[in-house]
């Protein structure tokens, strides 16, 4: 058992936020005759649930499901003022309803501020995400643009004229058809990954993290028994592989090492292997700490959202051989799992239980400027629902918490997914952000909030981004109107070369693209610039994920680019923010050689 320095009322030390190998009985499994679950009737009750795990989660607390509000009359656009009115809680949906005021068909117009358009790439390995990762190799840099069963990797050394040099897998063409070359087995893919330069080895290394499927694979888990037992019993690998890298495409790629992030069950094959698997791109700069963001196994379920099962908590790995990955710690916050009762006590004392819609754990791995190995001391855990903690993480063996902070419930969409520490260093204030799942603003909308981590014991939500606006030749006045999805997502990640800029910071903001802050008062953030993208037409996607327009931002800080990624191919972007781009590989090569 860890101590824990601060946690929520009435947790004791009996809780135990940090687990290192300790085994423990494993709950319960559904084991019917013949071998496939029943059907349960669409009325879920205590006795209709099958899986014993997803059973006692729901009989945890009582069904405090949102009701589903009436557009027009609950929210909508405000005549007086041309603004938007968000809900006050909405469920998780597919297919959200239109509201009165919203157009009539999808904005085929750009619009642009401080921003200059350098060039379009209609590649599209999926419409509702992908990762990118830059590496130089030689005199040229290549970005992998890729999302599990799709890949494509770029020669970007001059982004106006970039090159397609390699791709396998889907993507997405005509009319929303996937063009298949060379395609991943069942239940692979590439995974998300992170490339950094490992001194030992005297070359580059890549890790990729792999997870069950986060959509899809059903609606709601207490009616889909088939749909929990897919993800529990997922046939492909629930961890990470590692692979040294003599040149920038696969077949110069030598795998080294294959780990499940399901600790206690190490020699599981897949299909027994527990709990998600690693999810998004590793914590890592090459050093001796790498951090994920896991649910290891089956305990980590108290989570309200529908159709995912697992409440990710934090994962730490010993990489001083790359060759063979040694486990160190798995971190729990308050509230993740499952018949242990002082986590039960924490999870019923947040306001979203029994909402059947909020995503409870993290998304990402913990964020930090510095690893411990490089003498960092903190870091910042984004665990949606459950808030945002401070953590200690200077022995990685025992992370302990340090502050706390949540917000008013904000349901549906995710809250607290992602934290950028550009200014951190600088001011002490970071920022955070959920990000909405709901297409047409059906949901409460998801700031960015100021934090003010000047003492880590003490985190404040000290104010909140300006929300965007539409120009004044648009044909809306909100960014809702305009339909799809509206807020932000992330400002890109820990890989991107120069991985910060003092005083500024971008966001990928969906139907508003991609805003562009001046943060140099922190407390005042102030939009810059902007740059967003007309809608695709049918042709493009076929209408999948029409409304998830700019999902993603990846910036070149060493070269004063700027990457959006939307659901009809992405963008090459300079802007005068930045400073003036440069069209050749930088002197010093990305990641960074010590």
């Amino acid at each position: 058992m860890r101590r824990i320095k601060r946690g929520l009322p009435g947790i004791g030390c009996a809780l135990a936020l940090v687990m290192t190998g300790v085994a423990a009985p494993a709950l319960a499994k559904d084991e019917p005759a013949d071998g496939v679950m029943p059907q349960p009737p669409l009325t879920a009750t205590p006795s209709d649930i099958p899986d014993s795990d997803i059973r006692a989660w729901w009989n945890l607390t009582y069904d405090r499901k949102p009701p589903a509000p009436i557009p027009g009359q609950d929210y909508g656009m405000d005549a007086a003022t041309g603004t938007f009115r968000h809900p006050r809680a909405t469920p998780l949906v597919r297919t959200a309803p239109n509201f009165p005021g919203q157009l009539d068909h999808w904005d085929q117009k750009s619009y642009r501020k401080n921003v200059d358009v350098l060039a379009f790439y209609n590649f599209i390995p999926s419409t509702g995400h992908t990762w990118q990762t830059i590496v130089d190799f030689g005199q040229k840099r290549y970005m992998y643009v890729y999302y599990r069963s799709g890949l494509g990797i770029f020669d970007i050394t001059d982004p106006r004229q970039s090159k397609l040099v390699y791709r396998r897998g889907q993507r997405i063409a005509a009319h929303g058809k996937r063009d298949i070359v060379n395609p991943y087995g069942k239940s692979d893919g590439f995974g998300a990954a992170n490339v950094q330069w490992h001194k030992g080895l005297g070359k580059y290394v890549m890790v990729q993290a792999f997870e069950v499927p986060r959509y899809g694979v059903m609606d709601e888990k207490y009616r889909e028994p088939k749909g929990v037992d897919a993800l529990k019993h997922s046939q492909g690998l629930k961890g990470f592989r590692v692979y040294a890298m003599d040149g920038p495409l696969p077949d110069q790629w030598q795998l080294i090492a294959e780990r499940t992030t399901d600790y206690r069950h190490p020699d599981a094959p897949y299909g027994q292997q527990q709990g998600s698997g690693a999810l998004d791109i590793p914590a890592w700069t090459g050093g001796k700490y790498m951090f994920l963001s896991t649910a290891p196994d089956d305990r980590f379920m108290l989570t309200e959202f529908a159709d995912y099962i697992y409440t990710p908590g934090y994962q730490v790995w010993d990489m001083s051989d790359p060759a063979n990955p040694a486990f160190v710690s798995q971190f729990a916050a308050p509230g993740q799992i499952l018949g242990d009762p002082d986590h039960e006590a924490a999870y019923l004392m947040n306001p979203r239980a029994g909402n059947r819609t909020s995503w409870f754990g993290s998304r990402m791995p913990p964020f930090m400027t510095r690893s411990p190995d490089e003498g960092g001391k903190i870091a910042f855990g984004a665990m949606a629902g459950l808030g945002l903690y401070a953590l200690d993480i200077s022995n990685p063996a025992d992370i302990r918490i340090v502050g706390h902070v949540n917000q008013v419930p904000k349901f549906a969409g995710t809250e607290f997914d992602n934290v950028d520490l550009s200014q951190f260093e600088r001011t002490g204030y970071i920022f955070s952000n959920g990000y909405p799942m709901n297409d047409e603003c059906y949901e409460p909308y998801k700031d960015i909030f100021v934090v003010d981590a000047r003492d880590p014991a003490k985190l404040k939500i000290a104010a909140k981004f300006p929300r965007p606006t539409p120009p004044a030749d648009a044909a809306f006045t909100d960014y809702c109107q305009r339909r799809g999805s509206f807020g932000p997502k992330r400002s890109g990640y820990l890989t991107q070369p120069g991985r910060f800029r003092d005083g500024l910071v971008s966001y990928a903001f969906y139907n508003a693209g991609v805003q562009i802050f001046d943060v140099k008062d922190p407390i005042k953030p102030v939009i810059a610039g902007y740059f967003v993208p007309r809608f695709p037409t049918d042709a493009e996607t076929g209408g999948q994920s029409q409304g998830n327009l700019t999902y993603g931002v990846y910036v070149e800080y060493d070269r004063n680019i700027l990457w959006a990624f939307t659901n009809h191919g992405f963008y090459a972007l300079s802007s005068p923010l930045l400073g003036k781009p440069m069209f050749k590989t930088p002197d010093k090569p990305w990641p960074p050689r010590p």
